[in-house]
């Protein structure tokens, strides 16, 4: 496999729920980019670069006028990820990016649909058994 370089970028994905009379924010990270690079890695890491120094998350973009430019701290960590806090009208998120190679690529693949008689059997008889979780090789499972 040749070399193929992204950028990846998340975003910290906000809902806000009620339960119980409870407000509760909910915060996960949500891969919302992955831009493929025509080049090498340090082409890829420049990209990067941009991304942390220009992106703007869609919490923010939905609410922003022309001209508008939110407070930017951008952090690179020693292991080359951006972490970027944004602050635009009382509004606060923020976003990482880094650089990735692709490593492994599978396309999906469909078992065939079940005949009338493979229904008609599933229907009497006890499912079949889940699959098993990944372990690392090696490791005796219990």
């Amino acid at each position: 496999m040749t070399d193929e370089w992204y950028v990846l970028i998340e975003e910290d994905s906000r809902e806000t729920e009620r339960a119980e009379g409870v407000e509760l924010k909910l915060h996960r990270w949500m891969l919302v980019g992955t831009h493929h690079i025509n080049g090498d890695q340090e082409q890829a890491t420049a990209a990067a670069k941009d991304a942390a120094l220009h992106y703007l998350p869609g919490v923010l973009a939905r609410h922003a006028k022309p001209g508008d430019e939110p407070a930017r701290h951008a952090f690179l960590t020693p292991g080359g990820a951006w972490v970027v806090l944004l602050r635009q009208r009382n509004r606060d998120c923020h976003i990482r990016v880094t650089v990735a190679r692709l490593m492994h690529s599978q396309e999906e693949k469909r078992a065939p649909p079940k005949t009338l008689k493979e229904m008609l059997r599933s229907a009497v008889q006890a499912p079949a058994p889940s699959p098993k979780p990944w372990t690392p090789a090696g490791k005796v499972s219990e």
